[in-house]
């Protein structure tokens, strides 16, 4: 039995409520962790319902520089106590810094931009006690050189999706997702118009986004042709991925990952992206989908539909991306994190 710490970021419960993909990897992981044996401590919002064990965080800002201090204080003062064989955090790095020179195993998961300014400053200050993993290669292509770094990609808890073998004809597209531009809503309109087919919308809008959904995707909402359906929960949410044609990600960033494709394959819908980011990963181009250079070819994809069998989506998922796939992953790389400590430990303890 392992004793493992893992921590998400203070902002959103564990698990989330509505959107939060990063909370979702945090609990599905501790929950798996906890079926296999393991001994789990989360560190999170104060309003998690996880049920494993819980330390809520003092400070509710990943960006404010006081309650960083807080949280990293709150962490350190569990891992000083000697509770843990592991330390694996989705927060910030920032938060392990008191505890980065102690002897503990440690991993850092990044499911956002890496900067190699921070790998660089966290292998150096842990003294190689500090491993790194990312849930694609594309995330990793520029910091592979520093420390040690493994794969794990995201995932889905299986039984939370109903495969759907066969749709309508005019079964719909769907996007879900924020609603905002990087994600190209707007673009999953253009091709489903293009196309023929109805579209439904599914996602939340940010704040700080409203006034270019409002002009670029509200006002083509119609209720018939696009519809637009606001924020839904996992029941909703396996409903709508079920029922559709296929689910588009014409994203118009480099998206690390995407846990919605996983979650659209896992219903055998499946996903159309552009070639963004880790998008090539995640679908196996004219098996689970169809991954293109542009919009173009996103529409003639839409005609193609009819050659992809809606089982061989559901198994890419069940191989590589559920939630037993995801908690092998992690397992062995805290037997290989825990493995190489012990090594250097015991190289201390010769040399000394």
């Amino acid at each position: 039995m392992m004793r493992i710490a893992l921590t998400a970021d203070p902002e959103i419960p564990v698990p989330p409520r509505h959107y939060g993909g990063i909370e979702r990897i945090v609990d599905m992981l501790a929950r798996a962790l906890v079926e296999r044996g393991q001994e789990v401590t989360l560190f999170s919002h104060p309003a998690s319902e996880c049920p494993v064990p819980r330390v809520a965080w003092p400070g509710a800002d990943s960006f404010s520089t006081s309650d960083t201090v807080r949280n990293a204080a709150t962490l350190a003062r569990h891992v000083m106590a000697g509770r843990f064989d592991i330390v694996h955090s989705f927060s910030r790095i920032a938060y392990m810094m008191p505890i980065l020179p102690f002897p503990v195993p440690k991993i850092m998961t990044y499911q956002r931009a890496i900067t190699p300014r921070s790998v660089k400053l966290g292998h150096t200050l842990s003294r190689g006690t500090l491993a790194f993993t990312a849930i694609s290669e594309w995330m990793m292509r520029d910091v592979a050189g520093i420390g040690r770094w493994y794969v794990v990609p995201n995932g889905v808890p299986l039984d939370t999706y109903t495969f759907v073998p066969h749709v309508s004809e005019r079964a719909p597209l769907v996007f879900l997702g924020r609603v905002e531009e990087i994600k190209g809503p707007h673009l999953a309109i253009e091709i489903a118009r293009r196309a023929g087919c109805p579209l439904v919308i599914a996602g939340n809008i940010p704040d700080e986004h409203r006034a270019w959904a409002e002009a670029h995707v509200l006002a083509h909402v119609d209720g018939e042709a696009v519809r637009y359906i606001g924020s839904v929960d996992d029941a909703q949410k396996n409903a709508l991925l079920g029922a559709a044609a296929a689910m588009l990600m014409p994203i118009v960033w480099d998206e690390p990952f995407g846990i919605v494709m996983a979650e659209a394959m896992a219903c055998g819908t499946p996903v159309l992206g552009l070639r963004r980011g880790a998008v090539p990963e995640v679908v196996e181009d004219g098996i689970t989908g169809f991954v293109r250079d542009d919009v173009d070819g996103l529409v003639a994809a839409v005609h193609q539909l009819s050659d992809i069998d809606r089982a061989n989506c559901r198994a890419r998922v069940a191989q590589l991306y559920s939630a037993e796939a995801v908690v092998e992953g992690y397992l062995g790389v805290y037997r290989s994190v825990i493995g190489v400590g012990k090594k250097a430990v015991g190289e201390q303890c010769a040399s000394a």
